[in-house]
């Protein structure tokens, strides 16, 4: 069995839950994130997002959620003097061991990174809700297509859906905690089909 990567990453709390994959726009102006992004912009080097347990985005240093997914800029831009726009991206979750905070309010954590959740095809039993979020994401007011789209993947469809539907951060939370994407995928099934949004059976 392979040893888990421990390495140490900026964290990033947020009251948004980051899947691998995922996009995330980001709008940066305080020192401590806007050094973040400029360090990780210069070293190539990923940063981590992670549900705020307690606390908020600005001020005094939130608390964050044990797990979380690790982030990578794809874009940026500074239209603005002292505000950062980036575009992120979701690569692959961790837990955090150990977290501290630095002279300058932002958290730094030693992470295990966590191998990809156990993936399979989309049984038929759950096509619905891929045709759910095909509909989603071809509607006009969507964001621009995802790169490596998958839609025959539990994980790709499942993390997608669970970015998409509007549920309160705490279950998605838990959605990101599960190793099993089919799992995943069966919950936010049931959770479409009380709702509605199956359609008749």
């Amino acid at each position: 069995m392979t040893a888990p990567t421990i390495a140490t990453i900026p964290i990033f709390p947020l009251n948004v839950v980051l899947f691998p994959a995922g996009a995330l726009p980001l709008r940066l102006f305080e020192q401590r994130y806007l050094g973040m992004a400029k360090a990780c912009l210069k070293d190539g080097s990923p940063f981590g997002v992670c549900l705020i347990r307690e606390g908020r985005e600005v001020g005094t240093p939130a608390i964050p959620e044990n797990v979380g997914c690790t982030a990578r800029i794809e874009q940026w831009d500074m239209q603005q003097l002292g505000v950062l726009t980036v575009l992120a991206r979701g690569v692959c979750r961790f837990r955090i061991l150990e977290r501290s905070v630095d002279a300058a309010g932002l958290t730094r954590a030693m992470v295990e990174m966590l191998p990809p959740e156990n993936d399979s095809p989309v049984p038929e039993s759950l096509l619905p809700s891929v045709r759910v979020l095909r509909n989603a994401l071809e509607h006009p007011s969507a964001a621009p297509p995802h790169p490596g789209a998958d839609f025959e993947s539990c994980a790709w469809v499942s993390a997608r859906l669970a970015e998409l539907l509007p549920l309160p951060p705490p279950m998605k939370q838990l959605l990101l905690e599960l190793d099993d994407a089919q799992a995943r995928l069966d919950r936010l099934h049931h959770l479409l089909k009380d709702s509605g949004l199956l359609g008749p059976d």
